[in-house]
């Protein structure tokens, strides 16, 4: 499941990824992950639930605040204490399903690189922190998706007011 950005910042995010990820492994748009896996018995409830998290609701706010190493690559951190709160309804509701790493607590971010030699994530993280100014980012909306051994397929889509 992750949050949907709107259409410039997708863009954007999806330029960094284009700029910086190794392209042999580069198979998904940018994104921000909300939990890596929830089985698909509860994938009826999970869509009920992003739709009343959703439906007639403003977009939460979200900024682009900082930058993270992930050792072997990169990531732009988000913050967003209103899709914090959204998340940790979801986790409360799902709790006994929850994976390991999805139960674990939650760094919201996107990686623009990864799978990398550490020195070559060191100097793009060096690279990109000389510019980096924060700024707001735009939510769109909550996506779910399957994921059945190849690409991912979505699953259901759900926007915010």
């Amino acid at each position: 499941m992750s949050a949907l950005f709107a259409r410039g910042d997708q863009g954007w995010f999806d330029a960094e990824r284009q700029a910086h990820f190794p392209p042999e492994r580069n198979q998904l748009s940018a994104h921000l992950t909300l939990f890596h896996h929830l089985p698909p018995s509860v994938a009826d409830e999970l869509k009920h639930r992003l739709a009343s998290e959703t439906r007639g609701i403003a977009a939460p706010d979200a900024r682009l605040a900082g930058l993270i190493s992930l050792g072997r690559g990169v990531a732009y951190r988000i913050e967003s204490p209103e899709l914090a709160a959204i998340r940790a309804r979801l986790a409360e509701a799902f709790a006994g399903l929850l994976t390991p790493q999805d139960a674990g607590g939650w760094r919201p971010h996107v990686t623009i690189q990864n799978k990398v030699d550490p020195r070559v994530a060191k100097l793009l993280l060096g690279s990109l922190q000389r510019d980096f100014r924060p700024r707001a980012v735009e939510l769109a909306g909550l996506a779910t998706w399957w994921y059945r051994g190849g690409p991912w397929e979505p699953l259901s889509r759900h926007m915010f007011a």
